[in-house]
C-alpha cells in the first residue's frame, strides 16, 4: 500500500502472501499473481531488493554482536580460571607454610 500498490493487497492476501512469502518472489511468481504491469513489478522487485539488502545487513550486525559478546564470554571465562588457580597456588603456598613450621 506503501507503494501505491493497493490494487494487489486481495490477491496477496488470497494467496497468504506474507512478509517471508513475498521475499521469495520474482518477476514470474509476482505476475503469476495478476501482477501484469511491468512497471508495478519492477517496483515490487526493487523494494524486495532493498528489504533483503537491509535484511543481511541486519543480520550481519547481529552475527557481529553475538561473536563479540562470545569473546568477551571467553574472556570473562579465562580470567576467571587464572584468579581460580592463583588461588589454588595461593591458598597450597600457604599450606606448605604451615606444614614446614
Amino acid at each position: 500500500m506503501s507503494l501505491n500498490l493497493e490494487q494487489y493487497v486481495s490477491e496477496f492476501s488470497a494467496q497468504n502472501i506474507n512478509g517471508e512469502h513475498l521475499l521469495l518472489l520474482d518477476g514470474s511468481k509476482l505476475k503469476a499473481l495478476g501482477m501484469t504491469s511491468s512497471q508495478d513489478r519492477a517496483i515490487i522487485k526493487r523494494k524486495l531488493k532493498e528489504m533483503k539488502a537491509s535484511l543481511e545487513k541486519a543480520r550481519k550486525a547481529q552475527e557481529k554482536m553475538e561473536k563479540q559478546r562470545e569473546k568477551l564470554r571467553k574472556k570473562e571465562q579465562e580470567q576467571l580460571q587464572r584468579r581460580s588457580k592463583k588461588t589454588d597456588k595461593c591458598s597450597s603456598d600457604a599450606t606448605e607454610g604451615t606444614n614446614e613450621q
